[in-house]
């Protein structure tokens, strides 16, 4: 059967994230949402709606023969959901428990890119409810997951396959059983303990001399961890991303770099980003309550329920050496944050500064920057994903309003 991927309205909520890129292509786990989604129903998306800002960059109208299956982006697929999905008939759509719709099947092509609100599904009717499935509802959920989406996702990739075997005499390894290596991989004198969860190595990943990977983690192809690094469970790093210092239940996206000493704890880092050398990120507050993060869409601070939360920081954002972001940081999409002190727990889209003061990163010197970044990694800006950061530019200019922000600062 044909199907495809969409959005739903509540990827508002996963702002600076979304700007770039829909919720399905998020990262949790060692793959996205939709790679998983590709794998479990044994073949590519034939259709990938999202948001009109974004269908350019990423949207793909579905083609060929209906039925069409619908799968929701924000869902992760398990064995629950896929017996339902093998029993469910036109017109009529899976739930959760909460009366989320999380699939269904039309006879009609619906080639429209947008997202799909809960009340446009009210037509189709109720075939089965899905008791056990995880559903991304807030920011921390990406990094809350990971662990969980590891163990699931090596399960998944590594059943009937063998591991490339660690030829290095000098690297140490604790659960080897649970160690899967691909092709290509190189790692020198390194300890890796995956006693407490599976650890994925993928093609081309460097794990140099004296560091330390405690799983469950997830190394995707071309990354590479630098001499010494500190690695601690429930981590990603994406593919070409670089790792050094400590990092701790955190995901970098792809294409970015945490190359030197210092903190990352419970944090989501998007792609093309940089982290300064001993930079440092707060996970807990001092008084031990619960963290408050922004969330752009309502405008507001909302309490996420965790105890433990980082930063979110969203594509092409970088940041000096020495930058201290406070517990439950968000920086949007195209910032530049350096100097010394705390800066603000809201950094919105393209700002320049630290804790002295913001103002606006010029767009030419946004781009810039990217093109650089990319060229090194043998990528291109693309004329689409140009107009892209230009459009999220002016949909963000109302909080760049430095004289009378639009943000309280919680």
């Amino acid at each position: 059967m044909n199907w495809l991927i969409f959005e739903d309205t509540q990827q508002v909520n996963f702002w600076p994230l979304t700007y770039t890129r829909p919720i399905y292509a998020l990262r949790c786990g060692i793959d996205t949402l939709v790679e998983k989604w590709a794998q479990t129903l044994g073949s590519v998306p034939n259709g990938m709606l999202t948001s009109p800002e974004l269908k350019e960059v990423w949207g793909k109208l579905p083609n060929g023969n209906v039925p069409i299956l619908w799968i929701n982006g924000r869902f992760f697929p398990n064995d629950e959901i896929h017996a339902h999905l093998n029993n469910l008939r036109p017109e009529h759509r899976l739930i959760d428990s909460e009366g989320l719709t999380l699939a269904f099947i039309t006879e009609k092509l619906l080639p429209e890119c947008k997202v799909w609100s809960e009340e446009e599904f009210a037509a189709f009717e109720v075939s089965g409810v899905v008791s056990t499935v995880k559903c991304l509802k807030q920011l921390p959920d990406l990094f809350s997951f990971n662990g969980e989406m590891i163990r699931a996702d090596f399960e998944r990739i590594t059943k009937n396959r063998y591991s490339a075997p660690i030829e290095d005499k000098h690297t140490i390894v604790y659960g080897s059983n649970r160690v899967f290596i691909e092709p290509g991989a190189k790692i020198r004198a390194a300890i890796l303990n995956a006693e407490d969860g599976p650890i994925y190595i993928g093609e081309g990943v460097q794990i140099q001399e004296g560091a330390m990977v405690h799983g469950a983690h997830a190394f995707l192809p071309n990354a590479v961890v630098n001499m010494g690094a500190k690695l601690r469970g429930d981590s990603t790093l994406g593919p070409y991303c670089k790792v050094g210092g400590e990092f701790s239940n955190s995901i970098l996206q792809g294409y970015s770099n945490k190359g030197h000493d210092g903190f990352v704890g419970n944090s989501y880092i998007g792609e093309w980003c940089n982290i300064g050398a001993d930079t440092n990120t707060s996970n807990l507050k001092n008084n031990y309550a619960p963290v408050r993060l922004w969330n752009e869409a309502q405008g507001k601070f909302v309490d996420t329920g965790l105890q433990f939360c980082g930063l979110i920081m969203g594509d092409h954002s970088k940041c000096g050496i020495n930058t201290m972001f406070n517990t439950g940081t968000v920086v949007g999409v195209g910032a530049n944050i350096f100097g010394d002190g705390f800066p603000r727990n809201v950094i919105p889209s393209f700002s320049w500064g630290g804790a002295a003061g913001l103002t606006t990163h010029a767009l030419p010197k946004v781009f810039e920057t990217a093109q650089r970044v990319m060229e090194r990694r043998k990528e291109v800006l693309s004329p689409a994903q140009h107009q892209l950061l230009e459009d999220i530019f002016k949909k963000t200019s109302y909080l760049r309003t430095w004289e009378k922000s639009s943000i309280k600062i919680d």
